[in-house]
C-alpha cells in the first residue's frame, strides 16, 4: 500500500541533500541565498517533478535532482521577492524572520537574483539529451516570466483593492501560483522524455492542482494556525486583497478545491499517478 508520508520525506530529504551540496557556499550573498532556500519547506515543487518523471517511465532520480533543486532557488527567489517592503512586506516567513530582515533589503533582492540565475545553471549541467533540457528550459522560463509568475505578481499588485469577479482570480493566480507547479510537472516529464500526451496530462493536472493549492493557501490564510503556518495570518485581509473565500466565502472555496483535486486526478492514469493522487489529496487536508 502506497504511504504517501514516507514517499513525501524520501523525496524532501533527497532534494534537501542535493541543496545542501549545490549552493554556493562562503560571502554574504551566498548566506543569504542559504537562508531562505535551506529554511524549511515542503520541497513540493521539486517533489512534482521527481514524481512527473516517474509518471513518464523514468527511474534515475538522481540524474534529475538538479532540476528538482533548482526549482526550489526559483520558488525561494520567488519568497524573498514577495516578502520585500515594496511588495507584501513580510516579516515572517516559515517561522523565522524574512530575509530581507535578517540581511537588508539589498542583499535580499540579489540573493533572488542569484537564486533564480543559479536554477538555469544547474539545468544546463545536466547529463542528459540536450532536446529534453532545451524543452524542459523553455517551459520553466515561461511559467516564471511576463507571461507566468511575474506577471501574476504584477497583476496581484495592481488589483489589490479592487473588486474582481472569479474569473480575473483564476487568471491571476493560474499565473501567480499554478504556473510554476504546472512547469515542475512539465519539466520532469520533458527530462524523461516523455510523449506529448502525457506532457498534456501532467499540465493539465498541474493547472488543476495549482488552483487548489491557491485556495487552501486563501484559507489557511484567513483561518490557519499561524504556529503551523510559520507566518502571521489575516495578510490579504490587511492589504487588500481579494481572496477565494472573500469571493465565495469559506464553504463554496472548499467546494471548489475539491473540484479542481478530482479534475486535476481525472487528467491522469491511475495506475501510473499513484503518487501524484496522493499529493493531490493532501493538498486539501494539509495545515501549512
Amino acid at each position: 500500500m502506497f504511504n504517501l508520508e514516507a514517499y513525501l520525506k524520501e523525496r524532501a530529504s533527497l532534494v534537501e541533500g542535493a541543496l545542501e551540496k549545490l549552493l554556493p557556499k562562503g560571502g554574504k550573498l551566498a548566506e543569504s541565498m542559504r537562508y531562505t532556500t535551506l529554511g524549511g519547506g515542503k520541497r513540493l515543487r521539486a517533489i512534482l517533478l521527481l514524481a512527473s518523471a516517474e509518471y513518464s517511465g523514468w527511474t534515475d532520480l538522481d540524474s534529475i535532482l538538479p532540476a528538482a533543486a533548482a526549482l526550489e532557488c526559483i520558488q525561494a527567489y520567488s519568497l524573498i521577492h514577495d516578502d520585500l517592503p515594496c511588495m507584501d512586506d513580510d516579516e515572517l516567513r516559515r517561522g523565522k524572520p524574512t530575509n530581507h530582515l535578517v540581511f537588508g533589503e539589498a542583499i535580499a533582492l540579489l540573493a533572488g537574483d542569484g537564486l533564480l540565475t543559479f536554477a538555469f545553471e544547474l539545468f544546463s549541467k545536466l547529463k542528459l539529451p540536450a532536446g529534453n533540457v532545451l524543452a524542459a528550459v523553455r517551459d520553466l522560463a515561461e511559467a516564471i516570466g511576463p507571461s507566468g509568475m511575474v506577471e501574476g505578481q504584477a497583476l496581484d499588485l495592481e488589483w489589490t483593492g479592487k473588486r474582481l469577479t472569479l474569473e480575473q482570480l483564476e487568471q491571476l493566480h493560474l499565473r501567480k501560483t499554478a504556473a510554476l507547479l504546472c512547469a515542475s510537472l512539465r519539466c520532469g516529464a520533458h527530462l524523461a522524455g516523455a510523449q506529448e500526451a502525457d506532457i498534456t496530462a501532467l499540465a493539465t493536472y498541474g493547472q488543476k492542482f495549482g488552483l487548489a493549492f491557491q485556495i487552501v493557501d486563501d484559507l489557511l490564510d484567513e483561518v490557519g494556525d499561524p504556529e503551523k503556518l510559520g507566518k502571521a495570518t489575516g495578510s490579504d485581509a490587511r492589504l487588500g486583497k481579494v481572496t477565494y473565500p472573500v469571493l465565495l466565502g469559506a464553504e463554496k472555496a472548499r467546494k471548489l478545491a475539491a473540484r479542481a483535486i478530482e479534475e486535476a486526478k481525472a487528467a491522469l492514469e491511475p495506475e501510473r499517478g499513484t503518487a501524484l493522487f496522493g499529493i493531490a489529496d493532501y493538498v486539501l487536508s494539509r495545515q501549512s
